[in-house]
């Protein structure tokens, strides 16, 4: 079992020097923010978090929250561990470096770990493929995986477990074929969104957004690509497509998989497909509003990455994850782009995308795989990197000394 309650003690090394990073657009301003050519700029804090205490080793980085006090919360997932990263462990340990440290990881603003707990033997049903972590308003952290047997469950902020949402599939069901009008139980639970303001779960997989009473788990509603009801979503896969240069075909349904589910001040929701690089806008009860497109000429995730040779072994599609500016209007989003290897800023109410940060590398401010994205009150972004990237950066506006 791992569960820790930290107080003062420095959190992950994300890299050494500092690089400044510019967008060729607008960003969200803060006051006194450094402005080149109409677009903010960003530098890296390369000392941002500190090492992890205990020897823990950094692993991948699936999920990011910044809470309402702006801590931020991470996902430090041991599913792909290299036997390097663990050499420390045992009562005889080969090396000085590293044990495996907890799953679920709490950082204040200057990157000292608060909280930490999680992880194999944390809970009997704890899940084996974390992807998203929400730490909500009320005092409560949600988290969840991608296997079939993970669900979403809410514990304390130290990490006591509250309540389990449920709805696991019988375990053959998970070889069982697709069905979009089953809402008894799903296969996949690991990308959710909690909307306190309804008390709502929004759970997106396969080809639809499902809803559920974040209390009882009661089933509510749901929909699929452009508001289509679920009793028309089709079952059969998604057909891949010949690369050319250009975007993916268009289609009504959504195109999976499915990476993100956003909700706005304003009570719009996102929902990303990284199997067509498109972000589709609803209402909370499923009208469809709009489409964005982000990077749409990248290949695309479908089949084998659309049947390109050519990239084969990039992760493809731009769509992972998203974060809005917590500014007034939330006047941008944040889209993680595991392929490009960059942060592209879209405003929110256009859908125009205006700029990025990061850029593929492992120096600090570089990105590889970047697979979470969050953002803060004060105007800075937080990134996650998966694969062997393995580690969380910080962004902070440059500002000047403007009166």
């Amino acid at each position: 079992m791992m569960s820790f309650r930290i107080s003062g003690l420095l959190a992950g090394l994300c890299g050494i020097g500092v690089l400044a990073a510019t967008v060729v657009g607008h960003a969200q301003v803060v006051a006194g923010q450094a402005v080149a050519n109409g677009a903010p700029v960003y530098r890296v804090d390369p000392f941002w978090p500190k090492p992890l205490p205990n020897r823990w080793s950094m692993q991948q980085v699936t999920g990011i929250h910044v809470d309402h006090m702006d801590h931020v919360w991470f996902l430090n997932r041991l599913q792909d561990v290299d036997p390097k990263e663990m050499a420390g462990e045992g009562d005889m340990p080969p090396a000085l470096c590293c044990v495996r440290g907890p799953e679920v990881i709490e950082l204040d603003q200057q990157g000292n770990v608060l909280n930490a707990w999680g992880g194999a033997g944390f809970h009997p049903k704890w899940p084996t493929a974390l992807q998203t972590v929400i730490a909500d308003t009320k005092g409560f952290v949600w988290i969840s995986g991608t296997d079939a047997q993970d669900s979403i469950m809410k514990f304390t902020r130290d990490g006591k477990l509250v309540w389990d949402f449920e709805h696991r599939p019988p375990v053959e069901a998970g070889m069982m074929p697709e069905n979009n009008q089953e809402t008894g139980f799903l296969v996949n639970k690991g990308r959710f969104q909690l909307d306190e303001v309804a008390n709502e779960l929004y759970i997106i997989q396969q080809k639809r957004v499902v809803i559920y009473d974040a209390s009882t788990g009661a089933y509510k509603r749901g929909w699929g690509g452009h508001g289509m009801p679920l009793s028309e979503i089709s079952n059969a896969p998604i057909p891949g497509y010949k690369w050319t240069g250009g975007p993916p075909p268009e289609e009504r349904n959504f195109v999976p998989d499915l990476h993100f589910v956003e909700i706005s001040k304003d009570r719009r929701v996102y929902i990303g497909e990284r199997g067509q690089n498109r972000i589709q806008v609803f209402t909370t009860e499923g009208k469809w509003l709009q489409d964005f497109y982000v990077s749409p000429n990248t290949p695309a995730q479908r089949g084998q990455c659309g049947g390109v040779t050519t990239v084969k072994g990039s992760p493809c599609g731009t769509i992972y994850k998203m974060a809005m500016s917590k500014d007034p209007q939330q006047k941008y989003m944040f889209v993680a782009d595991g392929h490009n290897d960059v942060i592209w800023m879209v405003e929110r109410q256009s859908g125009k995308t205006v700029g990025h940060l990061g850029g593929h590398g492992r120096l600090a401010g570089q990105l590889f795989f970047p697979n979470a994205v969050g953002t803060d009150s004060r105007g800075n972004v937080y990134t996650g990197e998966v694969r062997n990237s393995k580690r969380i950066q910080k962004f902070a506006p440059v500002l000047t000394n403007a009166r």
